[in-house]
């Protein structure tokens, strides 16, 4: 497998979720895949070449990560500095006042990617040690606010998850087809459920489990999620202590 397939699949479902609207509550939207493309396949790219073992998958971009540089959960520093990943980044169509898009410029801190990057980065030294089985992905591609509150897809009405959810299930089909993992690891219970149901009723017999999600809206989280998160994967087999 070469990372022509995921770009090619990343592009369809960019596609396909930019020409979807939705409804108020909802202010803004912001596609990364779009005005951050350059970065996001610089990833692909770089990153998602042969076979992984183990895929985490996220819920949906950040303010100030993925929505930021076009980087599953990323953290400026650690997407620069330890990914390796720089570059410019465009601006949505529609800028939300109190979430501009600075891409590499913004100074603030995603702090669910700052501890899920900075556990990968601790535990596997390089970059290019942890992808050598490894992956992180999102689930859907979109960010969603209500002013400056960001808003999840969970929390869409049903009419606007429908077509979204469809769109994003027939993406990660594709990711997973394309990476053939021993292990999908939702990061969180929502990330777990998507999964399962896009998997559903098909001939993948890959393993599916879940992590502990690294927001700090977690009080879980912010008791140790670094070593929280690792006991799991070592009690799931998936890591080795």
């Amino acid at each position: 497998m070469t990372p022509d397939t995921l770009i090619a699949a990343a592009r369809e479902l960019s596609d396909a979720v930019d020409a979807m609207r939705f409804a108020p509550p909802v202010t803004h939207v912001y596609n990364p895949l779009v005005y951050a493309w350059a970065i996001h396949e610089r990833y692909l790219r770089r990153y998602g070449e042969g076979k992984k073992r183990v895929v985490f998958l996220g819920m949906n971009p950040g303010p100030f990560g993925m929505a930021q540089i076009g980087v599953p959960f990323g953290e400026i520093s650690l997407a620069r500095d330890w990914l390796g990943l720089e570059g410019a980044v465009g601006t949505p169509l529609q800028i939300n006042p109190q979430r501009p898009v600075e891409g590499f410029a913004c100074s603030r801190s995603e702090v669910s990617g700052r501890r899920l990057w900075g556990l990968f980065k601790e535990r596997f030294g390089t970059a290019d040690a942890f992808f050598a089985g490894h992956f992180v992905a999102n689930y859907c591609p979109l960010a969603f606010f209500v002013g400056g509150r960001n808003l999840t897809p969970d929390k869409l009405p049903l009419s606007e998850q429908t077509p979204l959810f469809a769109a994003c299930d027939t993406h990660l089909r594709a990711l997973v087809a394309a990476l053939e993992p021993e292990w999908m690891i939702g990061i969180g219970a929502w990330a777990e459920a998507r999964v399962r149901a896009a998997l559903a009723g098909t001939d993948n017999d890959c393993r599916i489990a879940r992590i502990l999600h690294p927001s700090p809206a977690s009080p879980a989280a912010n008791r140790g999620w670094d070593k929280a998160a690792t006991r799991q994967l070592i009690e799931l087999d998936v890591w080795h202590g």
